[in-house]
């Protein structure tokens, strides 16, 4: 458990590093002070925060993928997905999308000159986003689900996965240095970030189905079945019957459609759960075997390498106990 926390501050201090370098003796404004750099159709802002602040806005003609590298913000949007008034607390290891002509607005609760908030926004077009999508499209169609992976413009929170965490790291670096292939490397990243920004909204309409309309396909009625049955054994056979699928072609199937292999979207599942079952006032050591781990370390160590933080800073960093 050590070891992972260690890798998930190193994440973040190495692009609170690269950041600072760029960023330390160009500062205008204590709040929000941006600093920007170009890219092939994109743009990388960083935004650095040195005081506390209320009601901040922020918003853009152009979708904004917004990462936090340290801190924490407080986000307010008219269509967040939680829809609370309070506003929903925005820390490392998470995104935070803005669909174009939208508008945020932000609290910076914890800023100051010792400890500033940081945090990268990624700028893209919507050409892009509509091209990436045709390709997508051509490749892809989720099985009996009226959805062709256009972008559905609303506002989404939600905490990324290690590998997002580390392209975010791989782009900053990119953007910030005059690499010979900048721009052409530049371009590949940034199209990764879309592709992961349009699976996820894939899986979110898998999942919407799943809980509405579990009979609506075979891959929709073995997701439902995952969701139900977190806490016991992962067994392929038994998710190919209730798709009504061979083993080899169920298992082709559920990786198009998901991105992800049934064992890995199962362990998306159980951390999630845990996630909000600690939220609900559970132990740890509860949150854990409810969801179907039998390792209390092993848990840690795959809730810290989802999260970027261990279950127990998890409960601090959200909900203040």
């Amino acid at each position: 458990m050590q070891n992972m926390n260690k890798d998930a501050s190193q994440n973040n201090t190495s692009v609170s590093q690269t950041l600072a370098k760029r960023s330390g003796d160009q500062r205008q404004s204590l709040v929000e002070n941006k600093l920007s750099f170009t890219g092939s159709a994109s743009e990388l802002s960083i935004y650095d925060t040195y005081r506390s602040a209320s009601r901040v806005g922020l918003g853009s003609q152009q979708l904004l993928y917004c990462g936090m590298v340290k801190g924490k913000k407080i986000m307010y949007g008219n269509n967040t997905q939680s829809g609370n008034e309070q506003g929903e607390i925005f820390l490392p290891h998470e995104s935070f999308v803005i669909p174009p002509n939208a508008f945020v607005e932000i609290d910076f609760p914890e800023a100051n000159e010792e400890q500033p908030t940081t945090c990268l926004t990624i700028e893209f077009t919507k050409e892009r986003i509509e091209t990436i999508s045709e390709r997508m499209r051509d490749l892809t169609t989720l099985e009996s689900v009226e959805h062709d992976w256009q972008y559905q413009p609303h506002i989404i929170h939600t905490h990324h996965t290690t590998d997002t965490q580390q392209l975010l790291e791989k782009l900053v670096s990119l953007f910030t240095q005059n690499h010979p292939d900048k721009e052409m490397m530049v371009d590949l990243g940034v199209s990764e970030l879309v592709i992961r920004l349009l699976r996820q909204q894939g899986r979110e309409i898998l999942l919407s189905y799943s809980q509405q309309a579990p009979d609506t396909s075979g891959i929709i009625a073995a997701i439902h079945f995952l969701e139900k049955n977190l806490a016991i054994p992962l067994n392929i056979d038994q998710l190919s019957r209730h798709a009504c699928m061979s083993r080899s072609k169920f298992y082709i199937e559920f990786k198009k459609q998901l991105g992800c292999s049934p064992g890995e979207f199962q362990q998306q599942l159980r951390i999630k759960a845990s996630a909000i079952a600690i939220g609900a006032g559970k132990t740890v050591t509860e949150a854990c075997y409810d969801v179907g781990f039998n390792d209390l370390s092993h848990f840690s160590r795959r809730f810290t390498q989802f999260y970027g933080c261990s279950p127990t800073a998890y409960r601090l960093n959200h909900y203040g106990h």
